[in-house]
């Protein structure tokens, strides 16, 4: 049966993980989504429509999800879709529901999806994962990579991404390795490490499982003699491993939190008023919920309406600013500033700046 909903009201389903490996992140996506939602709506919302989220638990099984979101759609309950979720789940909402309405995913991601109303608005290793490769080879000498992930798409992608763009270069990778989400036991893979011929460890592993091996990582000592670089670490991951395991980690993001420029702040300064000193944690994850609900605002507001119809009229190339700084429009991608940190006990210290819109 269809729902029915004010006129003035314009439901999303806010995919969000709130449990398994990547539930870790579940707090953040949901305040910083929660804000986002709060202050489009003390404005005119989306297209003169009041913002309601809908919550769904992106961190189950993805068939089980885009099951939930199709239902969703088929019923008139939601119109759009956004949050922060894996692309294994991604991949599995839009088989179910893709080309029916506007879909914001805010996650980092190996790009290639060209379904009409999908927007992948996060990072992609061209100007993520590569360029902060390129940067710890000029600054720490890393110039043979493992590569550790979870064992599905964006991992994957990406590892082969990159073995692909380091051929001829300075820079190669060793090894790749992938380990199913919710992996706790890690000792194999270490000691594995222990015999290659490598200068880093490439960790494309997520949430939780990052955690474990972190920690493992540090206990058996290697933190010193193997710098790892992810981009998809962040201060939560921080906070769970501990400072002794954030030695030699490095992050590359669009969004760090204490980033210090004009637009980060303004979010800081709104998040923690909103949420107080002991807010989830304010980082590239949580911020990209609240890009991907702001990105969608930005479609009514340039598109007239939230339709995949009106919402293909959005011109590439288009620009506008965000918490992240400027944002161009790439067909259904989105150039952004990404920046390199190092882990710096439970905070991130931004080296540099390694990509920019253009």
């Amino acid at each position: 049966m269809l729902r029915t909903r004010p006129d003035d009201v314009l439901p999303v389903a806010f995919v969000v993980p709130l449990q398994g490996p990547t539930g870790i992140y579940g707090p953040s996506c949901l305040a910083c989504g929660e804000l986002a939602a709060e202050q489009l709506n003390a404005g005119s919302g989306i297209a003169g429509r009041r913002v309601e989220l809908v919550v769904v638990d992106g961190g189950r099984d993805p068939d089980l999800v885009a099951d939930e979101v199709g239902r969703l759609v088929d019923t008139g309950a939601v119109e759009a879709v956004a949050g922060w979720h894996t692309s294994a789940v991604r991949q599995a909402i839009t088989r179910r529901v893709g080309g029916r309405v506007v879909y914001a995913f805010g996650a980092m991601h190996e790009g290639g999806d060209s379904t009409p109303g999908v927007f992948m608005i996060g990072e992609r290793p061209i100007n993520q994962l590569l360029p902060a490769a390129h940067w710890m080879r000029e600054e720490l000498g890393v110039g043979r990579w493992a590569i550790l992930g979870n064992d599905y798409v964006f991992p994957r992608v990406t590892g082969t991404t990159a073995r692909l763009a380091l051929q001829g270069t300075a820079s190669e990778i060793v090894s790749e390795t992938y380990v199913p989400l919710g992996t706790s036991d890690f000792a194999g893979v270490i000691s594995e490490l222990e015999r290659q011929p490598v200068d880093g460890v490439i960790m494309l592993l997520m949430g939780q499982d990052a955690v474990h091996f972190n920690r493992q990582f540090a206990r058996a000592g290697l933190t010193a003699a193997l710098p790892r670089l992810s981009p998809a670490v962040e201060e939560n991951t921080l906070l769970a491993a501990g400072a002794d395991a954030s030695e030699g980690l490095y992050a590359a993001a669009a969004y760090f939190d204490g980033m210090d420029t004009v637009e980060s702040s303004t979010l800081a300064r709104d998040y923690y008023a909103r949420w107080g000193r002991w807010a989830p944690a304010l980082n590239a994850v949580g911020e990209s919920c609240y890009e991907a609900i702001s990105f969608l605002a930005r479609v009514g507001e340039v598109c007239g309406s939230l339709t995949v119809d009106a919402a293909a009229s959005l011109p590439s190339g288009h620009f506008y600013s965000s918490p992240r700084g400027l944002m161009r429009l790439d067909g259904n991608l989105l150039d952004q500033d990404v920046y390199l940190a190092a882990a710096d006990g439970l905070e991130f210290r931004v080296e540099q700046q390694i990509a920019r819109a253009h």
